[in-house]
């Protein structure tokens, strides 16, 4: 490819190419809008990028992704403080947060138990929900992990972890696909799934 377009350019799309989703050709096209664009526009994508990686860090209550010490969620009075969504991701959280229907806290995992991928429970946030449930009054845990193999063995170890604690645990009933991603759910099924949580 190098004789096509030169060395940068080449480094430029392999770069692209290694992010996740995009494949040579999609890597290909971004690098040529990328180059097309004015050199500010440039500078300020690069810069954007920068501070973002610099400044955005897990909040120290419900470990999702903020440029603060607490995310708004967590820094929002009017959320119901003995509710806790147990969800593997972010997204999960941004997606259960577009219903409108959830008024508790969150409680994000980064990621659910697979022992084919090598993720065993120290590697996702589990240990920071344990400590979180016995410095809090929680009176309530709903598991929400995505209704695959991963996201079901995810929830029955946090739900054995919590039993002896004494807590309601809940999980999401399954009006959401098995085998989907809570990201892609449309906001309809996020609620009724919601509303018709089992006690585990």
């Amino acid at each position: 490819m190098a004789g096509y377009y030169g060395d940068k350019m080449v480094a430029l799309i392999e770069e692209l190419s290694r992010l996740p989703g995009i494949g040579s050709k999609s890597a290909q096209r971004l690098a040529f809008h990328i180059i097309s664009m004015p050199v500010e526009k440039v500078e300020h994508l690069a810069n954007t990028l920068v501070a973002a990686k610099k400044h955005i860090n897990y909040c120290e209550k419900c470990c999702t992704i903020t440029d603060d010490k607490l995310c708004p969620i967590c820094k929002d009075s009017n959320r119901a403080n003995g509710q806790i969504m147990v969800v593997e991701d972010p997204r999960d959280m941004a997606a259960y947060e577009k219903t409108k229907e959830f008024k508790g806290l969150y409680h994000i995992l980064h990621g659910a138990i697979s022992p084919m991928m090598g993720v065993g429970p120290s590697d996702i946030k589990i240990k920071e929900l344990l400590e979180r449930i016995q410095k809090e009054a929680i009176e309530e845990v709903i598991i929400a992990t995505n209704p695959n193999i991963e996201g079901e063995a995810t929830a029955m170890y946090i739900s054995k972890l919590l039993k002896p604690l004494g807590i309601k645990i809940t999980r999401i009933a399954h009006g959401v696909p098995v085998g989907g991603d809570l990201e892609y759910v449309d906001e309809i099924t996020l609620t009724r799934a919601l509303e018709g949580r089992r006690e585990m």
